[in-house]
């Protein structure tokens, strides 16, 4: 899955400032929000049954309402932690059940990277990478399945409701992937900050997948990565335009790794600018 990737010189340029500081979410980024929605959100850990193992996962849904639009959201490549909880949680309590496996399952249970992490680090970041090697388009297809599965047999999810994929980094990719592997269910996609994975040379570039797509999708690309291939938009549009795929692609103007918020580069205004945006895809999209 190495195309699906951000670009590794564009890592080191881009976000070598950025790492977990520290497992806890910052309370300062963190907001009020994530209060409010614990009070509102029942989470719970689960384990679910790939074809290829055991997933370690966390799902969250609102209290007191019996059914709500299932989401998927895909991590960045550092993997299933607080932050993610967190976003997990923020968006349940904005009225959908949300489900955040851990990419890795394969090889580790989550937290995959315990401590902060220096991006600027080759050998650290060779192992990291490494991580993603077992994430194969096709392994990446069978488990959405699952998933999207494992979704539609909670009691507290709706059927008649389309799901939801969101993504960050390599999870933007993994988002198209998605949508194409489950095209009766999926509804909506946003994958954010996917850096150069979305439109490759690869015969498997997940825009190639984009005629088998049913889903309206949101692309938020970072103004950094615009800059590295400021043609990756076009490109884009096109491939979406030429199969009549309802998509808006915005180029945000912030740095890669801006909607996470553990991130260094993590900047509040443009990941709230972006969150309203999914958020009104799947208003529309998921009803």
């Amino acid at each position: 899955m190495a195309d699906d990737l951000v670009d590794p010189a564009v890592i080191k340029k881009e976000i070598s400032r950025r790492g977990l500081a520290g497992l806890s979410f910052a309370a300062g980024l963190a907001g009020t929000w994530v209060a409010r929605a614990a009070e509102t959100v029942t989470e719970t850990d689960v384990t679910i049954k790939t074809a290829d193992g055991m997933c370690d996962a966390v799902f969250f849904h609102p209290q007191g309402k019996s059914k709500s639009p299932g989401v998927l959201m895909w991590t960045d490549i550092l993997g299933l932690r607080p932050a993610f909880r967190d976003m997990g949680r923020r968006l349940a309590g904005e009225g959908y059940a949300v489900l955040v496996p851990n990419p890795f399952y394969r090889t580790r249970k989550a937290p995959v990277i315990t401590g902060p992490f220096d991006f600027s680090d080759r050998a650290a970041l060779a192992k990291l990478f490494e991580l993603t090697k077992p994430n194969t388009p096709e392994a990446v297809a069978r488990d959405s399945v699952t998933y999207v599965d494992w979704l539609d047999a909670q009691k507290v999810v709706s059927k008649k409701a389309k799901i939801g994929a969101n993504g960050y980094c390599m999870g933007g990719a993994l988002t198209v992937r998605t949508a194409a592997a489950r095209p009766d269910r999926v509804g909506a996609g946003a994958p954010f900050h996917p850096g150069n994975g979305l439109v490759t040379d690869a015969p498997d570039s997940p825009h190639l997948l984009l005629p088998t797509i049913k889903a309206a999708f949101h692309f938020g690309l970072a103004g950094s990565d615009d800059m590295q291939k400021p043609d990756l938009k076009d490109k884009l549009k096109a491939a979406c335009d030429a199969a009549k795929v309802a998509a808006s692609i915005e180029v945000y103007p912030t740095k890669h790794g801006w909607c996470v918020p553990d991130s260094q580069v993590y900047d509040k205004a443009q990941a709230e600018r972006a969150w309203a945006a999914m958020l009104a895809l799947y208003k529309a999209n998921l009803a």
